[in-house]
């Protein structure tokens, strides 16, 4: 192959320049780029100044870890694998499942002896409802409900009783009765002061 001689021009030609300009002016350009001296160090993060406030902290507590609100009702529940031998007092709503024997005591709550419970206790409650095996005297400020479940024998003293069909009951009842309301002290006046009686015949004689 013949190579043409870059000192030969010809009419029309221009000086070719085979070396590449930007190799020289550009050292960046070579293919192993020297390594920086002083290579700038990075900057360490910041530590947390309020360790709180971390984000594995859960700003959002599911409802279960809150706590109970303070007006909703509370209600506990004797289990089916407990018996208890003594007198149960309490301020809230109770269900029996287990065996009780003793009294119960819940002046202004109610009482609910379920399907499985078993009951031999004196009964003082402002709400008693049955539904399983209650035997005893039964105190109840308002309603005894006795389901198509129960099995109750014993006394029975309330404002209201409500007995569905297929239930077993061998019970002595008493149901009282609101007083009824008093009237008005003024009614009661006038209706109590006599009234005096014309005398006709004496004023007669002293017109005569």
């Amino acid at each position: 192959m013949l190579r043409k001689n870059q000192s030969e021009k010809g009419p029309g030609d221009h000086p070719v320049n085979t070396s590449n300009p930007m190799a020289s002016s550009n050292p960046m350009a070579s293919s192993s780029p020297s390594p920086s001296p002083n290579p700038s160090p990075r900057p360490n993060p910041s530590p947390n100044p309020n360790p709180s406030l971390s984000s594995s902290s859960n700003p959002n507590p599911s409802p279960s870890s809150s706590p109970r609100l303070a007006g909703a009702p509370k209600t506990t529940v004797i289990g089916e694998n407990i018996s208890i031998n003594g007198d149960i007092k309490g301020q809230e709503d109770l269900i029996i499942q287990g065996s009780v024997k003793g009294s119960v005591e819940l002046p202004a709550y109610h009482l609910t002896v379920g399907p499985q419970g078993q009951v031999e206790a004196e009964i003082v409650a402002a709400n008693v409802t049955i539904s399983g095996r209650l035997e005893g005297n039964i105190k109840c400020t308002d309603k005894v409900e006795i389901t198509k479940q129960a099995n109750f024998c014993g006394e029975i003293k309330a404002k209201r009783i409500s007995v569905e069909d297929g239930a077993y009951l061998k019970a002595a009842i008493e149901l009282e009765r609101d007083e009824p309301p008093k009237k008005s002290s003024a009614l009661a006046s006038t209706s109590s002061t006599p009234k005096e009686p014309l005398n006709v015949a004496k004023e007669a004689k002293k017109a005569e």
